[in-house]
């Protein structure tokens, strides 16, 4: 569970005010005795002794402290469509009961609450529950949950809170003031859709690993046979075809080496309506979590994986490999955001001398900027095997708006395929994302292009 937050404490006696009714008791009293002197009338002084007694009685004990209120939530690893567990706690830290308690508390829209209920009661359901006011009662020196259980729709963090309260006591002649806490925020970590990719790699760059490269060396698949030379192990041998050739041979095979692998998230537009875990994805949905898959799959192998925004902020997340850097990869990728800029500081602060030259680039980029293309050719020139993933949603829909915003809207259809198009030529492959073998044809050729000779070079 994530701390409770600790509310302010206010000095003893100042959270607390009297009521109308507390005025109306006194008032009723005075009246009826000043009218009592003035008509010299017992009855009066009768009528005024219940009004006076009740009033006394319920004031025999006042509250000293003010009421507390903490907020807290599941922080475990909550992932996109998972249960949310969270609880709004009101306390009376005093020796007096709180006849009535008036307990309220906002939920992030991404965070659907499907029941709320104090503990112990039947849960009440509903989407807007959580934005109603809630009435209980607490006894002295104790505490009352309000339990909050629902579903978590979005990845980001997310707020519980913030959680307000007021009290009455003394028979409804004193109330506390509002004692508002703050929230606590949710983390909830995107789903990762199933994604799978060969084994190709462009080129290792470790000197052990996984991926099978197209280098002669220590490892499990069979490249070819060849005669003996100087330095070859015996236990290469391969003694039929040496018996057939009179002459020694050796099984030659290919090393398995690990890779590096940058994913860049293009985070300068947004495009498309989130609609949570089962709704429909915007390219920012789409850009975590492929991010998130890629990562994964990667990991898993013992591969290093590193990620890097293009943005204004240009975070990067350094490389690394093992589980470890997976759980950080998560929490990194939620604080990804658009940041739209005019600017281009990215030669400072982004450019392809900050990439390892055997690294395989995967770029998540909806295309929607000039500048993003720009950066995928900068990047191919310089040498680096570099793979387009287009995150634009696949069912945007034109504006609705009448006149020529359609014809509008597929102009510029039209523009960003020939931009996707020059790419191409570029030597960038564009690839939809769509789970599981989005990349597996484009990795085969990538690899296929780093180990051709290339022809005509100076």
């Amino acid at each position: 569970m994530t701390g409770p937050t600790v509310p302010q404490q206010e000095p003893e006696g100042a959270g607390w005010v009297p009521t109308r009714a507390l005025g109306r008791a006194v008032l009723i009293t005075g009246l009826l005795l000043v009218a009592a002197v003035v008509l010299g009338r017992v009855d009066l002084i009768v009528l005024a002794a219940p009004f006076a007694l009740g009033t006394a009685y319920a004031l025999r004990r006042r509250p000293v402290a003010a009421p507390q209120v903490w907020v807290g939530a599941d922080d475990g690893h909550l992932v996109e469509g998972g249960e949310l567990t969270g609880a709004v706690t009101v306390g009376n830290p005093d020796d007096v009961d709180y006849d009535v308690a008036v307990l309220r508390t906002r939920v992030s829209p991404w965070l659907r609450v499907d029941g709320i209920a104090f503990a112990g009661t039947p849960a009440a359901g509903g989407r807007s529950g959580a934005d109603r006011p809630f009435v209980t009662s607490v006894p002295a020196a104790s505490a009352v949950d309000l339990e909050l259980t629902g579903t978590a729709l979005r990845w980001g963090r997310h707020r519980v809170g913030p959680a307000g309260a007021r009290v009455a006591t003394a028979g409804g002649l004193l109330v506390s003031r509002a004692v508002i806490t703050e929230p606590v925020r949710v983390r909830v970590y995107p789903k990762t859709e199933p994604f799978d990719a060969v084994e190709a790699m462009p080129r290792a760059a470790g000197l052990v690993g996984a991926h099978h490269s197209r280098r002669p060396g220590e490892g499990g698949e069979l490249a070819g046979v060849r005669v003996f030379a100087p330095g070859d192990r015996l236990r290469r041998i391969d003694w039929r075809v040496s018996l057939r050739a009179r002459q020694l041979h050796v099984a030659s095979t290919l090393s398995d080496r690990d890779a590096e692998v940058v994913v860049l998230l293009d985070v300068l537009a947004e495009a498309g309506r989130s609609g949570g875990v089962d709704g429909a994805a915007s390219v920012l949905d789409t850009t975590v979590r492929a991010a998130a898959a890629i990562a994964e799959h990667y990991l898993h192998r013992g591969d290093r994986v590193s990620l890097l925004e293009y943005g204004p902020s240009a975070r990067r997340l350094r490389p690394a490999t093992g589980r470890r850097q997976y759980l950080t990869v998560l929490e990194w990728l939620l604080d990804v955001h658009v940041e739209a800029s005019s600017h281009e500081p990215y030669e400072q602060v982004f450019g392809p001398q900050l990439l390892a030259a055997d690294a395989l680039v995967v770029v998540l980029t909806p295309l929607l900027d000039e500048r993003s293309a720009q950066m995928l050719a900068r990047l191919a020139r310089s040498g680096r095997f570099v793979v387009a993933v287009d995150t634009l949603p696949a069912d945007l829909s034109p504006p609705k708006d009448r006149g020529w915003a359609e014809v509008a809207y597929r102009l510029w259809r039209l523009d960003r395929d020939t931009m996707i198009a020059q790419l191409r030529e570029h030597g960038v492959p564009v690839v939809r994302w769509a789970g599981a073998g989005s990349l597996d044809q484009v990795l085969r050729d990538v690899a296929r292009l780093a180990t051709a000779p290339r022809v005509g070079a100076r």
